[in-house]
């Protein structure tokens, strides 16, 4: 398995294990506000605004957080002037690291983020420097106890996947491109599969192998540390690490 899947996955466990500190709920909530913010405050009618409360929810953020954060959207609450921003850079190793912001001061972000990079032996770039290395797809997991795999690989094709994919343990992923997710995903939900999850991701088109312990822990740290900030929402990068050293740092 190549590191950045790796990573996601280690990234979705520790978000289960850290569903109740105050970070985490942070970036679930500023998704949820932007998604309101963009698309209008009814679920039914704002696709990613119900996949940001599912998600939420599978997290453990109350109804009550959820409620508040649609308010701040909808100018019934105090609301935040949000804004989507992306950060490129390198880290140790030649890796390149693409990460997702929501932020009320690209100032504070900015520089928190230049800090991390600094530390961990890396450099934060300009805008462009490796965004063109990571294909953007939309991802639809379904949870595989249960589900009859063929009647959902014809639902999935005739909705107009890209690929269908078996090999996760607990999940059939099915990749879109990502201005049609939502359209598939909706059409497979019509043929009465639940959806655990729809989000866009992005897919490094290719991986850089790190093969020295100091380097691969290096990145690591510098990617947690990225990872852990308030404002960011998700973290790419294009590495490969042994499964063994991997699941040693976690």
């Amino acid at each position: 398995m190549s590191g950045h899947s790796k990573w996601a996955n280690i990234k979705h466990r520790k978000a289960k294990v850290d569903a109740q500190k105050g970070a985490a709920f942070a970036k679930f909530a500023r998704e949820i506000t932007l998604a309101a913010k963009e698309g209008g405050a009814d679920p039914e009618a704002n696709f990613r605004l119900r996949t940001a409360i599912d998600k939420a929810k599978a997290a453990g953020l109350p109804n009550d957080n959820i409620s508040r954060s649609i308010e701040k959207a909808t100018g019934a609450g105090e609301g935040e002037n949000l804004e989507s921003i992306i950060y490129e850079g390198y880290g140790p190793g030649g890796i390149a690291v693409l990460i997702e912001a929501l932020t009320d001061n690209r100032n504070r972000t900015a520089g928190d983020i230049r800090s991390y990079f600094n530390k961990f032996s890396g450099n934060l770039g300009e805008t462009g420097c490796v965004g063109w290395m990571f294909k953007e797809e939309g991802i639809i997991s379904i949870t595989k106890n249960g589900i009859d795999q063929d009647k959902l690989f014809e639902s999935a094709i005739n909705a107009g996947a890209e690929d269908f994919v078996t090999d996760d343990e607990e999940y059939f992923k099915i990749i879109t491109l990502p201005e049609s997710m939502q359209a598939v995903a909706e059409e497979i939900e019509k043929a009465g599969f639940k959806l655990e999850s729809a989000e866009k991701t992005r897919n490094p088109q290719n991986t850089i192998a790190i093969e020295d312990e100091a380097t691969a822990r290096t990145l690591l740290k510098l990617l947690d540390n990225i990872e852990n900030h308030a404002d960011v929402q998700q973290v790419y990068a294009n590495f490969e690490i042994d499964d063994i050293l991997m699941e040693s740092y976690e």
